[in-house]
């Protein structure tokens, strides 16, 4: 399976992001009002950065940063690692795994399409598990339903 094919299968596929110098309190707010644990940094359209809340945790919390007087570019992940939407996605698992994070923004060209987390991953994997159960199960029993 593709990065993109598993974008489609997104029941919402929207890129989530704030500005740099958005305050870390507003960044928490946007992702705590989508239920998201990362929201991309992007400044003039261009992707600066990712924002996670295990930045906050390490790069602020635990410095002694408060979050409405430290600013998302002071604590953000820098060197963000991007797909393509033709990246495979055990490709995206063993990047995820090696790197240690949870979200990997997908890019065609300059442009961000989509974010895929290690839960789409996830999901994609126990969807098509069961698929493959119930066609074995219709094969063995000869009932295609």
């Amino acid at each position: 399976m593709t990065v993109q094919q598993l974008l489609d299968q997104k029941t919402i596929n929207a890129v989530w992001s704030v500005p740099s110098s958005s305050t870390v309190y507003d960044a928490l707010v946007a992702m705590n009002a989508k239920n998201i644990g990362a929201v991309l940094v992007m400044d003039d359209g261009k992707l600066v950065g990712i924002f996670s809340e295990r930045d906050y945790a390490r790069k602020g919390i635990l410095q002694g940063r408060t979050s409405q007087q430290t600013y998302v570019h002071e604590v953000m992940t820098k060197r963000v690692i991007t797909v393509n939407p033709q990246t495979k996605i055990d490709q995206c698992m063993k990047l995820m795994s090696e790197g240690h994070f949870r979200h990997l923004p997908v890019v065609s060209g300059e442009t961000v399409v989509g974010v895929i987390s290690i839960n789409d991953i996830l999901d994609s994997i126990i969807r098509e598990q069961k698929a493959r159960i119930h066609s074995l199960e219709s094969y063995i029993t000869g009932n295609p339903y």
